[in-house]
């Protein structure tokens, strides 16, 4: 499980390169056909029987209002379904009336908002012609009930974005894997295997690839290799994506070949083909680019070190076979730049391979999709927006860079006006000085809506440590030029930080209240701070005042690794208060409100001045 909207990239790169190789390549999504399944007519009356096999005194309210309003569950998943796939607008009427879909606990989020006089509690966000996403804002808490009923009635590991993602996620050893494997099928289970047995049928496959790009997508990934080995024995199975890339790079468990019979790290490209070779007879399996396989029972790697593809000669991305008008435009939340992850259609695309900056010290940066930064010219990149847009008549495009070159979007930007070409493009980027108000204004020309970037900690002494390249003033004036130029901000923003305490805490805080009060930021996000094994703090965690626990003995995933900060902050605690300021400040409430109003515990007063921001935008100005 990735995102529902829109497909992830990983099937559309390869797809398309491997055509352009000569291969016969055709790609599946399997994570939104299991959802339409159980969420579809036929597949409601399943998780009724799931739902009324629990007794009812265990039964909680969500079980309860879904049993009890089964009929109208039935004969409204089909019209929501159709709306959020924006196949019948017309029923966004009635689904607005709050009178059609049944409403369960997940609704009573709406009680946040308040109505004046006690009357429409999202007249603010809709008022009286936002007809469309205000319907799909209850469709989408219509759905997120239902998952509820899932989790609770069928699997309790069920998400729509982290499926099982205990798992896998920085699990030293198979066995908690090799277990769920082993037990007794679930619904989504069942129906995860009946949809790639379909699948196989449909293709006929000699070879099938399953990209994982993240802890939450490995447990359906092995399933779906397990079902086709019991089905198919002689069908190839073959794992990479971003999971393997982080987390699998020093595989020693046996157990992961008997459901795939190769995995390959970093860009699929080189050792794809290279495997190819291999098991057409061309190549001898020493020869073998970044590749683990079983040998006589102990895994091997092979990794006969020969150059990756040039990133100019990848070939255009294709999402040819993906059923592009199935994916569902979820309206979880309502500020207008955090609904672009899971709102509307967009063509993903890279501007350049890796990092150009590569020296944060909490990034991966030893690893390859990091490290090895190369550009294509804004002509290559341009030919395959055009090509794209062909294609899949979508216009929108997410460049998914780790941080977008400002010298390679300036490029783009050009070659976008130079053709006269109208798209709609957002992007990660680094908040630096290259951003100039002249050059937001020029990418807001070419038709940049949107960018996200990382303030991380919002102190200048941890943004020093983190050699993050950045101050919170010059944030704060690269924000706010992007902001003038209408372009939304979303900030990424971190807590638990190697030495961090709580006074840093409470400024980064005040510092956040700041940018947004001041229309730098739209929106943002704070993330718990992980230390990975490949970082520079994982492998240097003495320069920043840490030290590591070991890590657990097993032979599978290993990423993330304890560490004992001498600070002793409870971090955990404080991310409360930090999650739920933010999420006041995304819908502009609380902006004059001293941060430590948002923390249960007492706090210090933050050392920041309260107008720091604003001075800081003025003086650039004088």
């Amino acid at each position: 499980m990735t995102q529902l909207n829109t497909p992830y990239p990983a099937t559309a790169y390869l797809t398309g390169f491997l055509r352009s190789r000569g291969f016969h390549a055709e790609q599946t999504d399997l994570a939104l056909a299991l959802v339409l399944e159980l969420l579809s007519p036929a597949g409601l009356p399943k998780l009724r029987a799931a739902a009324e096999a629990i007794p009812g005194k265990k039964r909680s309210p969500t079980l309860k209002t879904f049993l009890n309003q089964f009929d109208r569950y039935l004969s409204t998943i089909g019209p929501a379904i159709a709306l959020l796939q924006g196949r019948d607008g017309s029923i966004a009427h009635r689904i607005g009336s709050r009178a059609f879909l049944p409403e369960g606990p997940r609704f009573a989020a709406l009680d946040n908002y308040v109505g004046e006089d006690g009357g429409d509690p999202l007249a603010w966000a809709f008022g009286a012609l936002g007809v469309q996403d205000r319907a799909r804002h209850l469709a989408t808490l219509y759905l997120n009930d239902l998952a509820d009923v899932l989790r609770e009635a069928v699997d309790t590991r069920f998400e729509f974005v982290r499926y099982a993602e205990a798992l896998a996620r920085s699990q030293a050893s198979f066995d908690p894997l090799a277990t769920a494997l082993a037990g007794e099928p679930t619904l989504v289970d069942t129906t995860l295997q009946n949809l790639a047995i379909s699948a196989v049928d449909r293709s006929r496959p000699d070879i099938v690839l399953i990209s994982v790009p993240f802890p939450g997508s490995v447990y359906a990934a092995f399933r779906i290799a397990q079902t086709i080995k019991a089905t198919y024995p002689q069908v190839v199975t073959v794992l990479g994506g971003g999971y393997v890339n982080t987390e699998l790079r020093e595989l020693a468990e046996p157990r992961v070949f008997d459901h795939f019979d190769y995995l390959t790290l970093d860009d699929g490209e080189k050792p794809l083909l290279a495997l190819f070779e291999h098991l057409a007879g061309e190549r001898p399996r020493l020869n073998l680019v970044r590749t683990f396989t079983r040998v006589e029972g102990a895994v091997r790697y092979f990794n006969n070190q020969e150059p990756d593809i040039p990133f100019e000669e990848t070939g255009t991305p294709t999402w040819d076979g993906l059923p592009l008008d199935r994916y569902l435009s979820l309206l979880d939340m309502l500020n207008p730049m955090h609904r672009l992850w899971s709102d509307g259609h967009w063509n993903k695309l890279t501007v350049a391979h890796g990092c150009y900056w590569k020296k944060c010290s909490f990034c991966d940066v030893s690893l390859d999709y990091i490290s090895r930064f190369e550009a294509a010219s804004a002509r290559t990149l341009v030919d395959r927006i055009e090509r794209i847009v062909d294609e899949t008549g979508h216009s929108g495009f997410h460049f998914v860079d780790e941080a977008a070159p400002p010298k390679a979007l300036r490029a783009l930007a050009e070659e976008l006006q130079r053709r006269n070409l109208a798209i709609s493009w957002w992007g990660n980027i680094r908040f630096e000085k290259s951003f100039t108000p002249e050059l937001c204004l020029q990418l807001a020309d070419s038709g940049c809506i949107a960018v996200s970037g990382g303030l991380e900690v919002a102190s200048d002494r941890l943004l020093a440590l983190m050699k993050k390249g950045v101050s919170v003033e010059q944030v704060a004036r690269v924000t706010r030029a992007f902001s003038q130029a209408g372009v939304l901000v979303h900030a990424y923003l971190m807590y638990g930080f190697p030495t961090q305490t709580v006074q840093d805490t409470v400024d980064a805080l005040e510092y956040v209240r700041q940018l947004f009060a001041e229309n730098c930021i739209q929106s943002g996000f704070f993330h718990r701070f992980a230390c990975t094994v490949h970082s520079p703090i994982g492998l240097h965690p003495a320069e920043y005042g840490i030290r590591l626990q070991p890590l657990p003995p097993g032979k599978f995933a290993r990423n993330d690794v304890d560490f004992i900060d001498p600070t002793g902050v409870d971090h955990d605690r404080l991310g409360k208060a930090l999650n739920k300021a933010l999420y006041n400040y995304m819908h502009g409430i609380g902006l004059d409100t001293d941060p430590r109003a948002w923390f249960d515990d007492r706090v210090p007063k933050p050392r920041v001045g309260r107008h720091f921001i604003a001075r800081a935008l003025a003086a650039r100005h004088t």
